[in-house]
Order: structure tokens, then C-alpha cells, then sequence
């Protein structure tokens, strides 16, 4: 018996799963395959082989590069259009969204491969010093990143940004803030929320809100993004074994791209993703700074399964809880594991590390925060201060109301799930929740 249960859905979305709807219905039938989504992408972008279908040499060029050669990322992407069909049971609802989504993203990869044909130099703007805030999800790395966001100094990418980076936006504030692809990625990012209540309460999204990382991953067929919100074992298997080199290179593109027209201000990044890729983020970004953030794993797990439960509703009329704990119990116990190695036996540039816990959120974030500040030797301000004071004050954790999650969710015997994450809470001193 598990204790998450699915939200009531609202009479709309019933009725599309129904059929009742019939432009979404016809759109529903379409197939999701490589070279139906790829002809229907390069059509929206004006492709054309001059017959009205594409040949496959066009179909290629016009997502390659040297530096970003399409057919590996065709490779993943087919193996998640398979894994979509054969084990993801997409209701309706949940077929339409994910054709948008992957429309979107094959519409994008052209133009970043478009626009990296008409600017090469793009290439040469330099990321210096990024800051990540990398820890596992639920463990206070939203309240971490939002606050940085808050020090006008730091440049955070917004959803819109890192849905649609192409062409860079404008450094004018006031042109910036009137992008009409914000109300693009507004429509997309806030729709799972519209279809799945309890969304807000976790994890709110938006155009303008702060986006994490994966997203710009997402174009290279690489990401997260993907065996979060479905139900798809055999890509997440596939997914976690590969190397992660052409996601974090892309992400890279998507950074130069979208600072090109504006002067360099230090950029503040997130993800949870980063915390099992560290050592290749340091490869792509060798003077990266990592703020990784703590918390009791029992529950961030559990948290976490609630979390992915919600967002797979959204595209599903089935979702498996315990399968769900019970993989993120052993991403995570492999994760943990491998990050006391790695700190043990040198394997990253501990300088360039700074290990915080969710209880310092709680009790004291602005002293928390300004601790990393004099970890990386960066200057604390009063006016960033009051900044983070005023984003505290804007933002309270449940302003849309409270999450709540079990650890029954997470199965088992507590006392052998518990030993699991021994090494790791003794090592980063993590405490366990009572």
C-alpha cells in the first residue's frame, strides 16, 4: 500500500482522454516516430527538399555540426520514441503534450545548428567560473538558486531562455522582458501544472522562473528531462550508462548562445542531474564552482517519488509508485556512493566544491548562503543581502500550498534502507530525520 495517490484531473483533460476533443484527438493518432517529428519540424522551420519531403542528406544537415554530429542524438532520440511506445502507456493527454515538447526540441536543435552555421565565433564566448548548485532534488537547491538569482550580479537562465535560446535575447531590459517566447515557454511549462493540481505545491514553473539545466540538454536527446517524466526503463538504463559529454557540450552552446549580445555577468546554474556528472561538468567547465546541498536521503527520496509520481500522471494513466522509489533508491545509493569515492580519492577539484545541508536553509539561508559566498571568495554585498532578504519575504516554501509526501512510499525495511546511505550521511555528516 503506498501512500501517494493521483490527483482528481480536471473535466477537460477527462475529456480529451476520452476522444471527446476532436483537433487534439487527430493529433493524438499522430505517430511518434523519428521521421514523422523530424519532416513535421523541418516543415514549421521552413525545411523543404523541394518534392515537399526532405531527403535524408537534407534531413541530416540540417541538424549536424562537427561539433554536435546529429546521428547520435537521432540514436537517442529513436531509442526514447521506442521506449515512449513499448513502455511509457501515454494517455492521450499525455501523447499530446509529449509531441509538442519533442517538436520543440527538433525545432530548436535547428536553429542552434542554424544559427552556429551563420556565427562560428559563438564558440569563443567564455563561460567563466559558473556556478552550479548540484544537489540531489528536494535538498534545498531551489531556495539555494533562487537567492543567487537574487544578486543582481549573477545571470540566471529563465525557463523561456533555455526553452528557446535562439536568437540570443536582448541585453535592453525593457525589450527582454517583452520576448515573445516567454509566452511560448509559459504555455508549455505551466500547462503540466494545469492538468496535475498538486504540481504547484512541489515545484513551480514558468517562463520567467529559473530553469535548470537539463532543459539545454534535452537538445542533444540526453536528459533527465526524459525518464522523469516517463515511466520508460529501458532508456533510463541506457541513460545513466552513456556518457554525458555531447549533453554537457550542448548546454555549453546554449550558455554561449544566449550570452552573446550581452556584457559577461557571473552565471548561477542548477541541477540535480549534475551530482551524478560531476566529473564530466568539470571536464566541459574545468573552473566550475559546485555548491552541493545535503539532506536526510530517506526523505529527499521519498520527496522525490512524489514528486515523479505527479509528472508522470500528467502523461499517464498509470504510475507505478514503487517502481518509482525503488529506482531512486538506487540511482541515489550508487550516486552518494560514488561521490564519497570520488571526494576520497581526489578524483575533483575540492577547492571548487562547497557542501551545505537543508537544515542551514531552514534555520539560517542568508548565513548559509553568505558561507558559500567566502567558500568561492566572492564579494558579499548589502545589497545582495537585502536582495535575498526581499526574494525570502517574495517566495515563502509554501505559498501554494504544503507538499505532502510518506516514506511508506519508499517500501522496505527502514533499518536496511537506512544502512544503504550509512557511508554517505557519515561522510558529508548528514543528519537523519526523526
Amino acid at each position: 500500500m503506498t501512500f501517494w495517490t493521483p490527483s482528481e484531473r480536471p473535466e477537460w483533460v477527462r475529456a480529451i482522454n476520452a476522444g471527446e476533443i476532436a483537433p487534439i484527438a487527430e493529433e493524438v493518432a499522430l505517430p511518434l516516430t523519428r521521421t514523422s517529428l523530424i519532416e513535421e519540424a523541418m516543415a514549421r522551420q521552413g525545411g523543404d527538399s523541394g518534392s515537399g519531403r526532405p531527403s535524408a542528406s537534407q534531413t541530416l544537415a540540417g541538424f549536424d555540426h562537427p561539433d554536435f554530429p546529429a546521428e547520435p542524438a537521432f540514436e537517442s532520440l529513436e531509442r526514447f520514441l521506442a521506449a515512449l511506445e513499448e513502455e511509457a502507456r501515454l494517455s492521450p493527454m499525455g501523447r499530446w503534450i509529449t509531441r509538442r515538447f519533442l517538436l520543440r526540441l527538433l525545432e530548436v536543435r535547428l536553429q542552434l545548428m542554424a544559427y552556429l552555421e551563420r556565427d562560428p565565433g559563438v564558440q569563443e564566448e567564455q563561460i567563466r567560473a559558473p556556478l552550479f548548485v548540484a544537489g540531489a532534488p528536494r535538498t534545498g537547491t531551489t531556495i539555494l538558486h533562487a537567492l543567487l538569482a537574487s544578486d543582481h550580479r549573477h545571470r540566471v537562465p529563465e525557463g523561456w531562455e533555455l526553452l528557446r535560446p535562439v536568437p540570443p535575447p536582448s541585453p535592453d531590459p525593457l525589450e527582454f522582458a517583452a520576448d515573445a517566447r516567454i509566452a511560448l515557454a509559459d504555455r508549455e511549462l505551466v500547462l503540466p501544472q494545469t492538468v496535475v493540481s498538486g504540481l504547484l505545491s512541489i515545484h513551480e514553473y514558468g517562463g520567467r522562473k529559473p530553469k535548470e539545466c537539463l532543459s539545454a540538454m534535452s537538445f542533444a536527446f540526453q536528459s533527465e528531462e526524459f525518464t522523469t517524466r516517463y515511466a520508460i526503463p529501458s532508456f533510463e538504463g541506457w541513460l545513466e550508462a552513456s556518457d554525458k559529454g555531447a549533453a554537457y557540450r550542448m548546454h555549453r552552446l546554449v550558455l554561449q548562445i544566449l550570452q552573446r549580445r550581452s556584457a559577461h555577468r557571473a552565471w548561477v546554474l542548477k541541477s540535480p542531474v549534475h551530482l551524478h556528472e560531476l566529473t564530466t561538468l568539470f571536464e566541459i567547465y574545468p573552473d566550475a564552482r559546485v555548491a552541493i546541498t545535503h539532506r536526510d536521503p530517506l526523505t529527499l527520496i521519498a520527496s522525490l517519488t512524489s514528486l515523479i509520481a505527479n509528472l508522470r500522471w500528467v502523461h499517464s494513466d498509470t504510475v507505478d509508485v514503487t517502481s518509482i522509489a525503488e529506482s531512486q533508491l538506487r540511482r541515489y545509493r550508487a550516486s552518494f556512493d560514488r561521490l564519497v569515492d570520488w571526494s576520497d580519492e581526489g578524483e575533483l577539484p575540492t577547492r571548487q566544491i562547497h557542501h551545505s545541508h537543508f537544515a542551514d536553509f531552514r534555520e539560517a539561508p542568508i548565513e548559509t548562503v553568505r558561507a558559500l559566498y567566502a567558500r568561492f571568495g566572492m564579494e558579499w554585498s548589502s545589497a545582495a543581502e537585502t536582495e535575498m532578504r526581499a526574494a525570502l519575504v517574495e517566495n515563502p516554501s509554501n505559498r501554494h500550498g504544503e507538499h505532502v509526501y510518506s516514506r511508506d512510499d519508499l517500501g522496505g525495511d527502514p533499518a536496511r534502507l537506512r544502512r544503504d546511505f550509512a557511508r554517505y550521511q557519515t561522510r558529508f555528516d548528514v543528519p537523519s530525520d526523526t
